[in-house]
Order: C-alpha cells, then structure tokens, then sequence
C-alpha cells in the first residue's frame, strides 16, 4: 500500500511538472493622439516592438493626408507669382520630398497584411502627391508639358483640352465643367455669372488655365490616389484593438 501511494505521488508530480505555466504577457504603456482625442493604453511588448507602433502612428495620423505645403492658384497674382518664380517653386517642392521621403521610406510597420498595405498605399499617395505638385507648377507656365503628365490616361478630357493649341477647346472644356460644378453649388448662377465675367476678361486664358488645372485636372488626378474614406474608418479602429485598458481623453466636438 505504502508503495503505490509513493507511485501515484510520482505521477502526480510528473503531471503537474509537464504542464505548461500561464503565458505571460509584457504589457507596455503607449500613449498616442487621435484627430480629438489624447489615448493611453497598454500594447503587448512579446508581440510587437515600440518602433512598429510608432511607424503605424504614424501612417495614420502624420502621412495620411495632404504631404506637401504649396499654395493653390486661384488669383490671377498668384498664377503670375508661380510662373516668374517657378524654378524657386519646384526647388522648394523638391526639398520637402527629399525630407519627407527620408522619414516615410525608414519606418517601420507591424508585420501583419493591413499594416503592410497601408504603408504600401502611404508611400503610392505621397508619390503620386509630389509629382501632381511638380506638374501643376510647370504647366502653369507650360500647358503642353502635360501631355507627358503621369495622369494622362486617367484625366486625358482634361488635359487634351488643357494642352491643347486650339484654344477655343479649352474654353469650351472649361464651360462645361463649370456647368457641371454650378449645379452642385447652392447659387448655380452667380457660378456662371463668375464665369461669363472671367470669359469676357482679356486674361480669360489665364482664368481657364486656373480653373482647369488648379481644379479640374487637380481633382481628377488627385481622387486617383487617395484612400477611400471609408478603408480609412477602418484601420484607425485596427490600430486601437491593439492596445488593452485603452482610455481615450477626447475634446467635445
């Protein structure tokens, strides 16, 4: 008797020296901005590393919008200020991409396949941004320089009738999508009452190129790039349900 209650001890000890003891997570503090809000919360330090979070913050609340700082055209000075000082322009275009570019391209990312693809679409869209920039300051002074442009297949109505030497066909272009964008306007004539002016205006050339390149080309090369809003609703919960107790201080709106 004294023997098998020292085998089934032995047995019992085996068992309890074979399982496996509770795994253990390293809980780390973050804490992080959101468009309103300030969050704390804890990441699970044996599955991610602090530079893979940060490089995802990142993408999603530092490289996801407009990159570049240029100044629009919608003024006949201002047009006239692009083109006598272009080569300052692009110079500066130039200096921002090199040092955004060197920020973007050393992050890094978690390894999973929506991390992954995001930092993929960021590096697209920061792409696509800059050379829009850099095409839009030449052919403010150049039209033509456009039929070479990285977006012609997607906007070709609008550039054939931008870089067109006819033209009449860009006035016309021109008309019709100042038509179009009149009827989404809550005063859809005063709309065209600012056009008739500006077409009847000895500069009405220079009108039509800021009208067709600052915003009908603008927009149609732009939509062409950028992240749908609704994927974007999407990864920011993502990057939420990886931290734990996540508190959010948030402004009222």
């Amino acid at each position: 008797m004294e023997k098998m209650m020292v085998g089934l001890s032995l047995a019992l000890s085996a068992i309890v020296w074979g399982q496996k003891g509770p795994v253990k997570t390293n809980l780390t503090p973050y804490s992080y901005q959101t468009f309103n809000c300030d969050n704390k919360g804890y990441f699970d330090a044996s599955k991610y590393e602090i530079e893979e979070i940060d490089g995802v913050n990142k993408l999603l609340y530092k490289f996801n919008g407009v990159h570049f700082d240029t100044n629009p055209i919608f003024k006949l000075s201002s047009l006239e200020e692009v083109r006598r000082n272009k080569d300052q322009h692009l110079e500066n275009l130039e200096r921002q991409y090199q040092e955004k570019k060197e920020e973007l391209y050393s992050l890094k990312v978690i390894n999973q396949p929506v991390w992954k693809k995001l930092y993929e679409n960021a590096i697209q869209t920061f792409e696509n941004e800059y050379e829009l920039n850099k095409e839009e300051i030449i052919a403010f002074s150049d039209p033509s320089t456009l039929r070479n442009s990285k977006f012609y297949e997607t906007c070709r109505e609008s550039i054939d009738a931008i870089s067109s030497p006819d033209r009449e066909k860009m006035f016309a272009s021109w008309k019709a999508y100042t038509e179009l964008k009149s009827k989404n306007n809550a005063d859809p004539q005063g709309v065209m009452n600012r056009f008739d002016l500006k077409m009847n205006d000895p500069q009405k050339e220079d009108y039509a190129l800021i009208d067709m390149i600052g915003l009908s080309f603008h927009n149609c090369a732009n939509s062409s790039f950028r992240q749908r809003r609704d994927d974007e609703g999407t990864v920011y919960k993502d990057f939420d349900r990886i931290f734990t107790k996540l508190k959010k201080n948030c402004d009222e709106p």
